[in-house]
């Protein structure tokens, strides 16, 4: 059983899933804080690969993607920092990014160096279910690897049950199809997930695009098996003296 379907079955609820961009706010700042959250209680952690061109985050995020460009990560040198995690690191974590530089790594020299560092899954939005079908899914299968999926409001159900069947370890519901960090009208929020609730699908569900504080995050879990908090972690991260210190406090504000 993988690391993300064992945790679907331990905890049932209130999933808490963090993003913050590798490399940031300092290049050697990837591990410590993956550390940190694992500590504080966060059930699962998305990595963000920093690109220059972030179409769907927000300008806290693509900020936080520039200054870890500056300091010099690259994929190889996350894959480095990432070689001992699982000596450490229980959780399940997942790489998020874009495909202009995974395939400039090569997709299949990817994933086999995801699977060699213990990385769960990924997600890469711009990466079309008909060429994940066609392509580059045996690849990702092969390397064991969980691949998310991500559905709007806009998604039809059509097109949500395709995409349900398509990944693997959750599906990500956005919450609006505006980029993240935006504030959402959570009246609709709510009832599109109600809506993915009553599918049936075969993945759980985790919120995103949104979620900043408790309120939200109690809120979200309502109607999602868990909530993703990204723009507002990474916030946090931004004028730090003592990234340990914000990480707990952070994580405690949450639950």
């Amino acid at each position: 059983m993988g690391r993300i379907s064992g945790l679907f079955d331990k905890k049932k609820n209130n999933i808490l899933n963090i993003y913050y961009t590798a490399g940031y706010p300092t290049l050697h700042s990837t591990m410590p804080i993956l550390r940190e959250l694992q500590q504080a209680g966060a059930d699962m952690v998305e990595l963000g690969m920093p690109y220059s061109d972030p179409l769907a985050d927000g300008p806290v995020i693509q900020h936080s993607s520039s200054i870890a460009l500056a300091n010099g990560m690259t994929i190889q040198r996350l894959f480095d920092q990432l070689k001992d995690m699982r000596n450490e690191i229980h959780i399940p974590v997942i790489l998020m990014g874009y495909m202009n530089p995974v395939l400039q790594f090569g997709f299949e020299r990817f994933c086999a160096a995801a699977a060699a560092v213990g990385v769960d899954g990924l997600i890469i939005p711009d990466l079309p279910g008909y060429e994940f079908e066609t392509e580059y899914g045996a690849i990702i299968r092969k390397h064991q690897l969980d691949f998310i999926f991500l559905v709007t409001p806009e998604t039809s159900t059509e097109r949500i049950r395709d995409l349900d069947r398509l990944s693997t370890g959750f599906l990500y519901a956005v919450s609006s199809s505006s980029t993240t960090g935006s504030d959402k009208d959570m009246t609709t929020v709510n009832a599109y997930l109600d809506r993915l609730k009553g599918l049936g699908l075969k993945n759980r569900v985790l919120v995103g695009f949104g979620i900043r504080d408790r309120d939200s995050f109690v809120q979200a879990c309502g109607h999602a098996d868990g909530a993703i908090i990204g723009t507002a972690f990474v916030k946090a991260l931004e004028n730090t003296d003592d990234e340990a210190e914000t990480v707990k406090q952070f994580i405690k504000d949450i639950l």
